[in-house]
């Protein structure tokens, strides 16, 4: 059995120390750089592009009627469709849609049920069979599980509309459901990912794209490939902010959180969604991967 010697704490101590000061010091950079970005503005547009927002839908997830809700009550003042898409009419978000539907009368909604896939992918080949149903230039892409601010549409517009830029992409926080282990999935996200990201955009480490939103226009689209490009990549988000960057054209990343809604019920359900999270992070950044137990001791 090995014992601890007298001679191997004193090597170990300092070495524990470094790392411990590394973690504290990194923390306090990622906290001075979140207040930062909560104190920066968005320039404003002189005018307001119409804009298709696709929302890909796969069960009436908890808080899903409120995160949709949410796309419609923008203070935008250009027009907005908004595109859901299912693969099978049975999907309970159907309801949802509809509700929404009687909710918000005379919104310019489409609701595109299409079983076909195009690839291992499934988001993809939901978003590949709503493509028909687009109507404008700006396309506006963000998973079912967030939830926005009126100002958000606005500001990430006008972000898109800088000289240069080809894609808009949107950081975003945890917000738990009920229950301790959605509130434990919320507090990796706000305590881990939102503060490494941070530090990897300020120090040039990273070259993200979230699926909390892609904004970006029909003839960019089109010059990565389309969707069908992305049918069978697993981090479809990341791939499609490479593949805009292999354009030349820039990612930006505004000053605009959004609300990721955690819905873990169950030990097995956060467990699930970590390790997803980690294997999507390992895939597309190893290095980062590997420097998380440095950045959080």
């Amino acid at each position: 059995m090995f014992e601890f010697t007298p001679k191997f704490v004193i090597w170990l101590w300092p070495i524990c120390t470094f790392f411990t000061i590394l973690g504290c010091a990194y923390a306090l950079i990622a906290a001075g750089l979140l207040r930062q970005c909560a104190q920066k503005k968005v320039s404003t547009l002189p005018f307001k592009p119409s804009v298709t927002i696709l929302k890909p839908l796969y069960g009436d997830e908890p808080g899903l009627e409120a995160n949709l809700a949410s796309f419609y009550q923008q203070d935008y003042g250009g027009d907005v469709q908004l595109v859901f898409g299912l693969h099978d009419e049975a999907d309970p978000a159907a309801v949802v849609v509809q509700r929404l539907r009687q909710q918000f009368p005379g919104r310019n909604i489409a609701l595109c049920v299409d079983p076909r896939l195009h690839g291992t992918n499934r988001k993809v080949s939901n978003l590949i069979n709503m493509l028909p149903y687009v109507r404008h230039d700006v396309i506006v892409l963000s998973d079912s599980d967030i939830r926005v601010r009126p100002s958000y549409l606005r500001d990430v517009v006008a972000t898109l509309g800088e000289p240069e830029v080809g894609l808009v992409s949107c950081l975003y926080r945890g917000v738990p459901g009920t229950g301790i282990w959605s509130r434990l999935a919320a507090a990796g996200l706000n305590s881990h990912f939102l503060p490494n990201v941070l530090v990897g955009l300020k120090f040039g480490l990273a070259q993200p794209c979230f699926g909390a939103t892609i904004a970006l226009r029909a003839d960019t689209l089109g010059e990565i490939g389309g969707f069908e490009a992305f049918a069978d990549r697993l981090a479809d988000d990341y791939a499609i902010g490479m593949a805009v960057r292999g354009l030349g054209l820039g990612v930006a990343i505004p000053p605009v959180v959004v609300s990721h809604i955690c819905y873990d019920r169950t030990f097995t359900d956060l467990v699930r969604h970590e390790l997803r999270l980690a294997r999507t992070i390992r895939s597309i950044d190893p290095m980062g991967y590997a420097g998380l137990g440095l950045t959080n001791p």
